[in-house]
């Protein structure tokens, strides 16, 4: 089942239009040459999710697996806007996120891969000074 979702996901990230970095960044130029289409890509997005999470408390467990993995933490603190800021800024002046950045790997462009390989050496950078604190 990951296996399909995760094709179902990509398929609508490249449909959607969210692994062409311009088309993302022309999202985010609000004061410019602005395309709102995105923003109809994740308002559709949060139908299902909404729909989702109000079927979830009904279950038990989920179809596929013994147990739900839903996120327990529930406080806002720096380390999260710090995260969500540095996000944020790579997303307005790369164009991409991680999910569209893998999905536009199969594109064999070398700015993906160039991409994956910052993510990464981000998310050791993030593991190394998280471990030491």
């Amino acid at each position: 089942m990951s296996l399909i979702s995760g094709i179902i996901f990509g398929l609508g990230l490249a449909v959607s239009g969210m692994v062409n970095p311009a088309k993302v960044q022309a999202f985010l130029d609000v004061a410019g040459a602005w395309d709102p289409s995105l923003a109809l890509v994740m308002g559709a997005a949060l139908v299902p999710s909404f729909i989702a999470f109000k079927w979830l408390p009904q279950r038990q467990k989920p179809l596929f697996a013994d147990q739900f993995q839903l996120p327990t933490a529930t406080q806002i603190d720096a380390r999260l806007l710090i995260g969500a800021v540095i996000f944020g800024i790579g997303w307005g002046l790369i164009g991409l996120c991680p999910g569209p950045a893998i999905a536009s790997l199969a594109y064999l462009k070398v700015e993906s891969f160039i991409f994956l390989a910052a993510l990464l050496g981000g998310i050791g950078l993030a593991r190394l000074v998280s471990a030491k604190s």
